[in-house]
């Protein structure tokens, strides 16, 4: 099943907790309902996404692992 993504956000190549911390702040100027797709490089971020959509309410649609690069959607509730 794809996702549409109403934002994109690049992040390929930051380290912890980089990628977590700049998606917060794009999930915070999105209206809720909007999807975001988000891609990273580093593989702490599979844990902190899990952790983060747990903890604040945010659903994580889907999670891929492709060539080193997780890809993430998510949307704002």
């Amino acid at each position: 099943m794809m996702f549409h993504a109403d934002q994109e956000l690049d992040l390929c190549g930051l380290n912890c907790p980089m990628p977590l911390l700049k998606t917060k702040q794009a999930l915070n100027r999105m209206e809720s309902g909007k999807v975001i797709l988000v891609k990273a490089t580093d593989p702490g971020s599979e844990r902190d996404f899990q952790v983060f959509a747990a903890q604040s309410g945010t659903a994580l649609l889907r999670m891929e692992h492709s060539d080193g690069t997780f890809c993430y959607w998510l949307r704002k509730p």
